[in-house]
């Protein structure tokens, strides 16, 4: 029987934060890169109608665990970092910890739901629906970026340290 020691157990989460953690950001990459590029070539009403869809099909057990899920490990492992400071994983632990914490849960819970609740009250085919709906892609698709590359350096740093 192998006998897990404290320092082999935070490596092994070390190990799955550093891949939910892309694994997040790669979720939303495609957002990023083309989904909102095509929805916004879309006449507004079929546009709104679309996100408004997939925001509410987003709210699945498998997305939130792995998104919020991730949140919580990276706070077990700034925590790791503070208590183990001066160890050679201390900083890119810390790094990775805040960057996901700040660039994909904070932003995605002051920024984007937000945004994705105010759409959700749109009526699509409302006179004003094509300068919200703009309004919306440009202001959305922006904090999607920083949490795309929040996600990365997360997933870079929990490596580096996992590697080190």
């Amino acid at each position: 029987m192998a006998v897990t020691t404290m320092d082999d157990t935070f490596e092994l989460l070390t190990l799955i934060t550093a891949v939910a953690s892309g694994a997040a950001g790669g979720a939303l990459f495609p957002f990023s890169t083309f989904a909102m590029a095509g929805l916004i070539r879309l006449p507004p009403s079929q546009g709104i109608a679309a996100m408004q869809s997939i925001n509410v099909r987003a709210m699945t057990p498998a997305f939130m665990t792995l998104l919020f899920g991730t949140g919580l490990l990276c706070i077990v492992l700034v925590v790791r970092a503070i208590a183990t400071w001066g160890d050679d994983s201390a900083v890119p632990l810390l790094v990775g910890g805040i960057a996901y914490l700040v660039g994909t849960i904070i932003l995605t819970l002051v920024y984007n739901v937000p945004r994705n609740d105010r759409l959700a009250a749109v009526d699509a085919d409302a006179s004003d629906a094509e300068s919200v709906w703009t309004t919306y892609v440009r202001e959305w698709t922006a904090a999607n970026h920083v949490r795309v590359v929040a996600g990365v350096v997360a997933a870079v740093s929990f490596t580096i340290a996992y590697a080190g």
